[in-house]
């Protein structure tokens, strides 16, 4: 019998993941009256197409507060979404990574989601090829398969439940209570932490963000000397000796909760820079500063960045609604299975929510 706390290593060849091709097509900066302009013109064009802007915290600060001003939103992927599904505008404009755009067509398929670049895509939906899944699926018949919201809406329609990084523990641990064993894609530093922390007998893909796999344990002690009062946020994509110094671990979400409510001035920050224009807005009396990716082991010079992230632009947003182009396309026999981990995940947190003051649980099966 498999000891329900192991976490067992698959050996298997992931395709490459070169960043290159994203830092060749990084937009050029726009000069202050070319901003003034296209910002003005953007805000037209969503009014005269019906459209809305949903932006993801990891993408140029214009982006999101453009949203904002427009009435549209910045949040993860999955509120993204959800945003946008319960919006009446008739046209999404998603700025981020393509499984983001993707996801808010299985959510909205009657709706138009535009991109700003398609090429724009992620090293953990890169890394997790549905040919190559769907065989280690086949592989374990007896395990539910839970995957991260960071995959292809192929990947999606292969699973029993999808999570996010703000409600995996709880959706695992409920999993684990039932007596499954899970079967996790892609990110194996979550994969490992929701593991530790539930117990849960986990089957690992073993993917990775190029961002939070970069963060050093050893140079981000060395910062923490120089700032010895400072707090320590990490995403729990980060390797297991990076999530060992945080003072909190959590989601988007929850870093921005845990820099408004710990009793501190100075925060170390283990995640996508993108993520520091939305923490300063917020607590302009604070300091953040970015958790080290460079040291003795680095070997993918993110810079804390995504490149593909960065790929997103004004221009590119102005450029999509005026001529409909870089539409996402979802195959409708692929949506409606894509949907069903999608709202098993909603339901479930919506009844989390709803019953945690009374102390039960969400009566909520797998597949």
């Amino acid at each position: 019998m498999t000891n329900a706390s192991a976490i067992i290593d698959i050996e298997y060849e992931q395709p490459a993941c070169s960043t290159r091709h994203a830092w060749a097509r990084l937009p050029i900066e726009p000069q202050p009256h070319e901003r003034t302009a296209l910002k003005a013109k953007i805000t037209a064009l969503l009014k005269e197409k019906n459209a809305v802007m949903v932006s993801h915290y990891y993408v140029h600060p214009d982006l999101q507060d453009l949203a904002e001003a427009t009435g549209g939103l910045v949040s993860d992927s999955l509120e993204m979404a959800r945003f946008g599904r319960d919006h009446p505008a008739t046209t999404l404009v998603v700025s981020g990574v393509r499984f983001m755009g993707e996801t808010s067509k299985i959510l909205s398929p009657h709706k138009t989601v535009l991109m700003p670049d398609l090429d724009a895509t992620c090293s953990l939906d890169l890394g997790c090829p549905i040919d190559e899944f769907s065989a280690f699926c086949d592989a374990h018949p007896d395990r539910t398969v839970v995957v991260y919201a960071n995959t292809s809406a192929a990947v999606k329609a292969r699973a029993d439940w999808l999570v996010t990084s703000s409600c995996a523990l709880d959706i695992v641990r409920h999993l684990k209570e039932q007596g499954q064993k899970i079967l996790w894609a892609p990110d194996k530093h979550l994969g490992a932490y929701i593991q530790r922390e539930t117990g849960a007998d986990m089957l690992m893909w073993q993917g990775s963000c190029i961002v939070h796999d970069e963060f050093k344990a050893f140079e981000l002690e060395a910062l923490k000397r120089e700032h010895p009062k400072a707090k320590i946020l990490v995403h729990p994509e980060s390797p297991a000796d990076v999530i060992a110094l945080a003072d909190a671990v959590g989601s988007t979400s929850a870093i921005l909760k845990a820099a408004q409510t710990l009793h501190a001035d100075t925060f170390i920050v283990a995640t996508d820079n993108g993520m520091l224009h939305k923490l300063r807005t917020l607590n302009p009396n604070k300091k953040f500063i970015e958790a080290p990716t460079s040291g003795n082991s680095a070997t993918c010079k993110s810079c804390a960045h995504c490149p593909w992230m960065a790929m997103n632009s004004l221009a590119g947003v102005a450029k999509v609604l005026e001529s409909g182009s870089n539409a996402i396309d979802v195959d409708p026999s692929i949506i409606d299975r894509a949907r069903l981990p999608i709202d098993r995940m909603l339901q479930f947190t919506a009844q989390l929510k709803t019953q945690a003051s009374s102390g039960l649980v969400p009566n909520i099966g797998a597949a």
